[in-house]
């Protein structure tokens, strides 16, 4: 969900935001310590895996810091719903990308932009327009990639985009839809690593890793953190982006200012998901959640007592 991508699939009504949180939205999970008193710290997430986990994640560490949670899972339109409802104080924080932030709520252009000077000036307009700033920074990267079945990176010696043209003529490139039409999409990635793919073809979302594994395409766009590359039967390699292409979407806390006042100790709970989750982690969390069918809290808090970080 990314300028098009499932982070960042724009815009659906303020009134099915209202609809999710006062419904359907899966108020969710309460903290249950003897000190948890008061109004709980409420949480959004997008509605995708990877944000329900994070939103677990988040929520445990606030509860041992003696707090109750409500959490607001899968809000629609994700950054373009939340944003305006944080702004509103009908949440207090949410997992957000760099990226979605810098380019959906602050209107700029993200290429080229040093992701050190992205930060800080997330956190400097934020705390001047919005009354929030971003506290602490998970680690992983959730940006486009491209995944080639093992055997033809083996076959054509492929480990960098760049590795891919001299191969491309040979190979069959599957997109999903949403990928292939996108202005920063198949087009422009052809066109920054000149790539002629002897075959291209649309296929579904939901398929693509099925498609490479059946031998029906060769290449095809991905997510760093797809629970798919986690899988250990899945002979997948992904590709360096090494002219820098995508850019990055690093994930991180939006915080409201006041909250932060208002709980004493959150931004100390916050602060402990620094840098804790690499992409292969990640990608290996979502996997449990999707393809093994565990419990996104479950696998939150097995992940963050592996970690040190909560009490068993």
């Amino acid at each position: 969900m990314k300028l098009g991508k499932r982070l960042l699939a724009a815009g659906l009504t303020a009134a099915l935001l209202f609809s999710l949180a006062g419904c359907g939205g899966e108020p969710a999970s309460s903290g249950s310590g003897s000190e948890a008193s008061g109004d709980p710290v409420r949480i959004a997430t997008k509605p995708m895996t990877e944000q329900y986990i994070l939103g677990e994640m988040l929520g445990l560490l606030i509860e041992q810091a003696g707090y109750d949670v409500a959490i607001t899972k899968g809000v629609g339109g994700g950054t373009s719903n939340i944003q305006p409802a944080m702004e509103k104080g009908e949440f207090d924080l949410y997992p957000e990308y760099t990226s979605s932030g810098w380019v959906l709520v602050l209107d700029h252009q993200a290429e080229g932009v040093d992701d050190g000077e992205m930060f800080t000036q997330l956190k400097q307009e934020y705390e001047e327009n919005f009354g929030m700033t971003w506290v602490g920074m998970y680690g992983f990267n959730n940006t486009f990639t491209i995944a080639v079945r093992g055997a033809v990176a083996d076959e054509y010696g492929l480990k960098t985009t760049s590795d891919l043209a001299a191969a491309a003529g040979e190979l069959t490139f599957g997109g999903n839809p949403d990928y292939m039409e996108r202005e920063d999409g198949f087009s422009t990635l052809c066109e920054t690593y000149g790539l002629d793919f002897g075959n291209v073809v649309d296929i579904d979302i939901g398929l693509k890793y099925q498609a490479l594994a059946s031998g029906d395409i060769d290449v095809t766009n991905a997510f760093t953190t797809d629970a798919q590359l986690a899988n250990p039967d899945t002979n997948v390699v992904t590709l360096e982006d090494d002219k820098h292409l995508q850019v990055n979407y690093f994930c991180s806390t939006v915080v409201r200012q006041d909250a932060l006042e208002k709980f004493p100790g959150l931004e100390e709970a916050l602060m402990q998901m620094d840098g804790i989750l690499t992409d292969q982690e990640m990608a290996a969390l979502n996997y449990q959640v999707e393809v093994e069918g565990l419990d996104e809290r479950d696998v939150a808090r097995d992940f963050l007592i592996q970690k040190g970080l909560l009490e068993e």
